[in-house]
Protein backbone atom coordinates (compact mmCIF):
# COMPACT_ATOMS: atom_id res chain seq x y z
CA UNK A 1 0.00 0.00 0.00
CA UNK A 2 1.77 2.89 -1.64
CA UNK A 3 -0.82 5.76 -0.67
CA UNK A 4 0.69 9.19 0.50
CA UNK A 5 0.94 9.59 4.22
CA UNK A 6 -1.64 12.23 5.65
CA UNK A 7 -0.37 14.07 8.32
CA UNK A 8 -1.61 17.73 10.25
CA UNK A 9 0.89 19.71 9.63
CA UNK A 10 2.72 19.71 5.83
CA UNK A 11 5.42 22.27 6.84
CA UNK A 12 6.32 19.96 9.85
CA UNK A 13 9.33 17.98 9.83
CA UNK A 14 8.29 15.89 12.54
CA UNK A 15 6.55 12.47 12.46
CA UNK A 16 3.18 11.67 11.92
CA UNK A 17 3.21 10.64 15.45
CA UNK A 18 4.78 14.04 16.84
CA UNK A 19 2.37 15.76 14.76
CA UNK A 20 -0.70 14.17 15.53
CA UNK A 21 0.30 14.50 19.56
CA UNK A 22 0.26 18.15 19.08
CA UNK A 23 -2.76 18.41 16.92
CA UNK A 24 -4.68 16.33 19.75
CA UNK A 25 -3.11 18.52 22.70
CA UNK A 26 -4.15 21.70 20.56
CA UNK A 27 -7.43 20.45 20.26
CA UNK A 28 -8.41 18.39 23.35
CA UNK A 29 -10.59 21.17 25.29
CA UNK A 30 -12.89 21.03 21.77
CA UNK A 31 -12.57 17.92 20.52
CA UNK A 32 -15.94 16.36 22.48
CA UNK A 33 -18.13 18.81 21.23
CA UNK A 34 -16.42 18.93 17.85
CA UNK A 35 -17.06 15.11 17.58
CA UNK A 36 -21.04 15.30 18.56
CA UNK A 37 -21.34 18.04 16.03
CA UNK A 38 -19.83 16.73 13.43
CA UNK A 39 -21.34 13.52 13.47
CA UNK A 40 -24.94 15.19 14.10
CA UNK A 41 -23.98 12.80 17.52
CA UNK A 42 -24.33 9.37 16.19
CA UNK A 43 -20.94 8.39 17.56
CA UNK A 44 -22.19 7.93 20.45
CA UNK A 45 -24.58 5.01 19.16
CA UNK A 46 -21.86 3.80 17.08
CA UNK A 47 -19.86 2.92 20.69
CA UNK A 48 -22.57 1.58 22.05
CA UNK A 49 -22.90 -0.93 19.44
CA UNK A 50 -18.98 -1.41 19.96
CA UNK A 51 -20.51 -1.92 23.69
CA UNK A 52 -22.65 -4.47 22.94
CA UNK A 53 -20.25 -6.95 21.36
CA UNK A 54 -17.98 -6.80 24.17
CA UNK A 55 -20.10 -7.59 26.40
CA UNK A 56 -20.56 -10.83 24.72
CA UNK A 57 -17.01 -11.71 25.69
CA UNK A 58 -17.71 -11.15 28.94
CA UNK A 59 -13.67 -9.80 29.32
CA UNK A 60 -12.23 -9.03 32.91
CA UNK A 61 -9.07 -6.63 30.85
CA UNK A 62 -9.65 -4.02 28.69
CA UNK A 63 -7.50 -1.56 26.58
CA UNK A 64 -8.59 1.28 24.85
CA UNK A 65 -5.97 2.10 22.75
CA UNK A 66 -6.13 6.06 21.37
CA UNK A 67 -8.64 6.57 24.13
CA UNK A 68 -8.69 9.94 23.14
CA UNK A 69 -10.86 11.61 25.97
CA UNK A 70 -11.91 8.42 27.16
CA UNK A 71 -15.31 7.53 26.32
CA UNK A 72 -15.30 4.34 25.08
CA UNK A 73 -13.60 3.42 28.40
CA UNK A 74 -15.62 4.82 30.73
CA UNK A 75 -18.68 2.69 28.27
CA UNK A 76 -16.96 -0.31 29.05
CA UNK A 77 -17.43 0.31 32.98
CA UNK A 78 -20.97 -1.29 31.85
CA UNK A 79 -19.15 -4.77 31.27
CA UNK A 80 -18.51 -6.93 34.21
CA UNK A 81 -14.55 -6.19 33.57
CA UNK A 82 -12.34 -5.59 36.77
CA UNK A 83 -9.88 -3.61 35.16
CA UNK A 84 -10.00 -0.93 31.91
CA UNK A 85 -6.49 0.60 30.84
CA UNK A 86 -6.18 3.91 28.58
CA UNK A 87 -3.60 4.83 25.96
CA UNK A 88 -2.90 7.55 24.45
CA UNK A 89 -0.68 9.82 23.17
CA UNK A 90 -1.63 12.95 23.93
CA UNK A 91 -1.48 14.11 27.14
CA UNK A 92 -4.20 16.96 26.54
CA UNK A 93 -7.33 14.36 25.86
CA UNK A 94 -5.90 12.39 28.82
CA UNK A 95 -6.06 14.97 30.55
CA UNK A 96 -9.91 15.40 29.52
CA UNK A 97 -10.49 11.94 30.05
CA UNK A 98 -8.99 11.43 33.69
CA UNK A 99 -11.52 14.87 34.36
CA UNK A 100 -14.37 12.29 32.83
CA UNK A 101 -13.44 9.08 35.52
CA UNK A 102 -12.97 10.60 38.45
CA UNK A 103 -16.61 13.10 37.59
CA UNK A 104 -17.80 9.26 37.37
CA UNK A 105 -16.21 7.68 40.40
CA UNK A 106 -13.93 4.87 37.93
CA UNK A 107 -11.04 5.78 39.19
CA UNK A 108 -10.77 2.08 40.46
CA UNK A 109 -11.46 1.07 37.38
CA UNK A 110 -9.93 3.11 34.74
CA UNK A 111 -6.67 4.01 34.42
CA UNK A 112 -4.88 5.94 31.64
CA UNK A 113 -1.34 6.06 30.43
CA UNK A 114 0.52 8.68 27.91
CA UNK A 115 1.87 5.91 26.00
CA UNK A 116 2.38 4.84 21.87
CA UNK A 117 0.16 2.67 20.53
CA UNK A 118 2.83 1.06 18.45
CA UNK A 119 4.79 0.45 21.57
CA UNK A 120 2.58 -0.47 24.25
CA UNK A 121 4.47 -0.89 27.73
CA UNK A 122 2.03 -4.15 28.90
CA UNK A 123 3.07 -7.67 28.72
CA UNK A 124 2.76 -10.44 25.80
CA UNK A 125 -1.26 -12.03 26.58
CA UNK A 126 -2.51 -9.16 28.73
CA UNK A 127 -5.58 -8.37 28.08
CA UNK A 128 -8.90 -10.01 26.92
CA UNK A 129 -10.34 -6.88 24.44
CA UNK A 130 -8.74 -3.79 22.74
CA UNK A 131 -10.66 -1.20 21.40
CA UNK A 132 -9.56 0.92 19.08
CA UNK A 133 -12.18 3.76 18.15
CA UNK A 134 -11.75 6.24 16.00
CA UNK A 135 -7.94 5.83 16.19
CA UNK A 136 -6.08 3.52 13.78
CA UNK A 137 -5.90 6.28 10.52
CA UNK A 138 -3.80 8.44 13.33
CA UNK A 139 -1.37 5.18 13.95
CA UNK A 140 2.08 6.33 12.16
CA UNK A 141 2.42 2.53 11.09
CA UNK A 142 -0.91 0.92 10.90
CA UNK A 143 0.68 -2.64 10.68
CA UNK A 144 3.51 -1.74 13.51
CA UNK A 145 0.32 -0.93 15.55
CA UNK A 146 -2.36 -3.84 15.24
CA UNK A 147 0.61 -6.23 15.53
CA UNK A 148 1.51 -4.58 18.49
CA UNK A 149 -1.93 -4.79 19.92
CA UNK A 150 -2.21 -8.14 18.66
CA UNK A 151 0.86 -9.15 21.14
CA UNK A 152 -0.71 -7.52 24.09
CA UNK A 153 -4.00 -9.99 23.67
CA UNK A 154 -4.56 -12.98 25.24
CA UNK A 155 -4.60 -16.42 22.87
CA UNK A 156 -8.66 -16.03 23.02
CA UNK A 157 -8.90 -12.14 22.63
CA UNK A 158 -10.97 -9.85 20.68
CA UNK A 159 -10.24 -6.50 18.78
CA UNK A 160 -12.78 -4.21 17.76
CA UNK A 161 -12.35 -1.28 16.20
CA UNK A 162 -14.32 1.73 14.93
CA UNK A 163 -13.09 3.86 12.29
CA UNK A 164 -14.63 5.82 9.31
CA UNK A 165 -15.25 4.40 6.09
CA UNK A 166 -17.49 5.11 3.26
CA UNK A 167 -21.48 4.48 2.04
CA UNK A 168 -21.45 1.90 -0.74
CA UNK A 169 -24.50 3.40 -2.53
CA UNK A 170 -23.24 6.08 -5.00
CA UNK A 171 -25.17 8.89 -4.03
CA UNK A 172 -24.83 8.79 0.29
CA UNK A 173 -21.12 8.49 -1.31
CA UNK A 174 -21.47 11.63 -3.05
CA UNK A 175 -22.59 12.95 -0.03
CA UNK A 176 -20.36 11.85 2.09
CA UNK A 177 -17.64 13.05 0.58
CA UNK A 178 -19.09 16.62 0.20
CA UNK A 179 -19.60 17.14 3.78
CA UNK A 180 -16.18 15.49 4.82
CA UNK A 181 -14.11 17.22 1.99
CA UNK A 182 -16.12 20.82 2.70
CA UNK A 183 -18.96 21.02 5.20
CA UNK A 184 -17.24 19.45 8.12
CA UNK A 185 -13.50 21.45 7.62
CA UNK A 186 -15.76 24.42 7.63
CA UNK A 187 -17.69 23.66 10.72
CA UNK A 188 -14.81 22.61 13.05
CA UNK A 189 -12.92 25.78 11.25
CA UNK A 190 -15.67 28.06 13.60
CA UNK A 191 -15.07 26.27 17.06
CA UNK A 192 -11.67 25.36 16.91
CA UNK A 193 -8.61 27.42 16.68
CA UNK A 194 -6.60 24.66 14.76
CA UNK A 195 -7.61 24.67 11.07
CA UNK A 196 -5.14 22.37 10.47
CA UNK A 197 -6.37 20.11 12.54
CA UNK A 198 -9.71 18.81 11.03
CA UNK A 199 -8.34 19.71 7.33
CA UNK A 200 -6.10 16.70 8.44
CA UNK A 201 -9.02 14.29 10.20
CA UNK A 202 -11.22 15.21 6.67
CA UNK A 203 -8.36 14.27 4.63
CA UNK A 204 -7.36 11.21 6.56
CA UNK A 205 -11.02 9.78 6.67
CA UNK A 206 -11.75 10.01 2.72
CA UNK A 207 -8.31 8.40 2.08
CA UNK A 208 -7.94 5.88 5.16
CA UNK A 209 -8.11 2.04 3.51
CA UNK A 210 -11.53 0.92 4.84
CA UNK A 211 -13.93 -2.39 4.16
CA UNK A 212 -12.12 -5.41 2.59
CA UNK A 213 -9.43 -3.41 2.17
CA UNK A 214 -8.82 -3.19 5.45
CA UNK A 215 -9.97 -6.37 6.78
CA UNK A 216 -6.87 -7.78 4.73
CA UNK A 217 -4.61 -5.10 6.95
CA UNK A 218 -6.07 -6.88 9.83
CA UNK A 219 -5.89 -10.44 8.93
CA UNK A 220 -2.38 -9.54 8.21
CA UNK A 221 -1.22 -8.15 11.49
CA UNK A 222 -2.55 -11.74 12.57
CA UNK A 223 -6.06 -11.56 13.37
CA UNK A 224 -8.95 -13.71 12.18
CA UNK A 225 -12.45 -14.01 12.09
CA UNK A 226 -12.95 -10.53 10.78
CA UNK A 227 -16.13 -9.24 10.71
CA UNK A 228 -17.24 -6.08 9.46
CA UNK A 229 -20.82 -4.19 10.53
CA UNK A 230 -20.96 -0.96 8.95
CA UNK A 231 -22.98 1.92 10.48
CA UNK A 232 -25.36 4.49 9.27
CA UNK A 233 -25.06 3.41 5.87
CA UNK A 234 -21.17 2.77 5.83
CA UNK A 235 -20.69 5.98 7.05
CA UNK A 236 -18.43 4.21 9.63
CA UNK A 237 -17.36 0.50 10.40
CA UNK A 238 -17.25 -1.84 13.33
CA UNK A 239 -14.58 -4.54 12.71
CA UNK A 240 -14.32 -7.19 15.02
CA UNK A 241 -11.97 -9.86 14.60
CA UNK A 242 -10.04 -12.51 17.26
CA UNK A 243 -6.53 -12.79 17.76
Amino acid sequence: MNKQVIVPYKTSNKGKSAQVEKMFNDISKNYDFLNRLITFGMDRKWRNNVLELVKKSNPENIIDVATGTGDMAILFSKTNAKSIVSVDISKGMLEVANKKIMKENLQKRITTELSNAENLSFKDSTFDVASVIYGIRNFENLSNGLSEIHRVLNKNGIIVILETSQPTNRFLRAFYLLYTRILMPCIAKIVSKDKYAYQYLSKSAINFPYGSELKTIIQNAGFKSVSLYPQFFGASTIYYAEK
